[in-house]
């Protein structure tokens, strides 16, 4: 009976051996043979903005060093959530890839039935860029506006709070502008617009005195004098503007307020699928000719590995979240 019993106990044994190493050759087969079909890199954005080109400058230098075909593709809506949903839900094989976007970080705070977590039913995989925002101003309509200071005086003199606008309600310019209140102790008073072009329209028009837009909308009237910038969010000055001093350097010490972009996989892609995807796109950012091209587009090439973006979006999540909170921004 003993013997018996010692016999199953064997059998069972090596019966749980042979699952774990049939499990563990198929991760290693998986890490050996990807990417072993075309991958898709999911843009939940319309074509042409900055999201989508640094997509497609990214996606075509991984085809090219990965030597698979990467395919761009741009599902839009509600700020990027149905596609962030759809990519949530897909097989962790390391095909499928999103490219975030701020505002698509941000949306389940907006909406609870997004259908996802940002923060955890993603694996971080590198930031790609940042995209600096800048408060620019109609010089004709403030002429005396010329930096941050000038405009805080400006709006507390008024006997209503002066209007402002951004691309819309809940949008990045938006919460950044409601933070630098916050921060600064005055007020303005949103007008939304449905997106940035018609935002810098009527600013340019002299409807809306000021805005807080990307700088990827705004450069190109700030270079033609439509426009004056007195203020860029990001910690840093930006090279293409670089008389525009920071926020920060103008008595909001700590102020930082920065949109970006990074790329993101399905939770559960394996480590080396990340990993090796991460390096990829260190090595493409670190090329001249693609610093150039995301330069053109308005974009910064700014990398970060898995463990720092998973930081990033841990901390600016909570961040902006407060925001919305304080500040009882809704997008209903």
């Amino acid at each position: 009976m003993f013997v018996k019993h010692a016999m199953r106990f064997v059998d069972r044994g090596i019966l749980m051996c042979l699952v774990l190493i049939a499990s563990l050759s198929g991760v290693q087969a998986q890490q050996t043979t990807w990417p072993d079909k075309p991958i898709k890199l999911v843009v939940p954005f319309p074509a042409g903005g900055p999201t989508d080109t640094a997509s497609r400058i990214v996606g075509q230098r991984l085809a090219e060093r990965l030597k698979q075909t990467v395919v761009v593709e741009n599902r839009a809506g509600a700020s990027g959530a149905i596609a962030a949903a759809q990519v949530a839900k897909s097989a962790p094989d390391g095909n499928t890839l999103m490219m975030l976007a701020t505002p698509t970080m941000l949306a389940p705070h907006f909406n609870k039935a997004a259908g996802y977590d940002t923060t955890k039913d993603f694996m971080p995989v590198a930031t790609v860029y940042d995209l600096p925002i800048v408060i620019v101003v109609n010089a004709a309509l403030l002429p005396d506006v010329t930096d941050l200071s000038k405009l805080i005086a400006h709006a507390k003199s008024q006997a209503k709070p002066m209007n402002y606008t951004s691309s819309g309600v809940g949008s990045f310019g938006h919460l950044s502008m409601e933070l630098l209140q916050q921060l600064a102790g005055f007020e303005m008073q949103h007008v939304p617009y449905k997106g940035g072009v018609p935002a810098i329209t009527d600013t340019i028009g002299g409807v809306v005195p000021v805005m807080y837009s990307d700088l990827v909308a705004a450069l190109p009237h700030i270079k033609s004098g439509k426009l004056r910038a007195i203020a860029i969010g990001s910690p840093q000055r930006v090279s293409v503007v670089p008389d525009v001093k920071t926020i920060s350097e103008q008595g909001i010490k700590g102020y930082d307020a920065v949109s970006w972009g990074g790329l993101l996989a399905p939770r559960g892609t394996h480590k080396a699928t990340v990993d090796r995807l991460a390096n990829e796109v260190q090595e493409i950012l670190a090329e001249k000719e693609v610093q150039d091209k995301l330069r053109d587009a308005g974009c910064i090439a700014s990398f970060q590995g898995p463990a720092q973006m998973g930081q990033r979006v841990q901390s600016d999540y909570a961040k902006w979240g407060r925001v919305i909170r304080d500040k009882n921004v809704s997008n209903d």
